[in-house]
């Protein structure tokens, strides 16, 4: 069984503040299949706090000309 926490939601207003970013860029993020994934609730977009820390850790890089994932 899976414990809350794993499966709490988040708005993409609260998202973009953890990423320090806007909720346009998550919104071409999503567009493009870049960002972390989501889940659609009739218009709503709702993240899945482990979805966007598991993107934030397959994103770190050692240095600038990394790519994403590559670390």
């Amino acid at each position: 069984m899976r414990k809350m926490a794993d499966s709490a939601l988040a708005t993409a207003d609260e998202i973009a503040g953890y990423l320090r970013t806007t909720t346009k860029k998550l919104a071409q993020d999503r567009y493009r299949g870049i960002g972390p994934r989501f889940v659609k609730h009739g218009r709503r977009v709702l993240y899945r706090w482990t979805d966007v820390y598991a993107w934030t850790e397959a994103n770190l890089m050692q240095r600038t000309d990394d790519t994403p994932g590559a670390a």
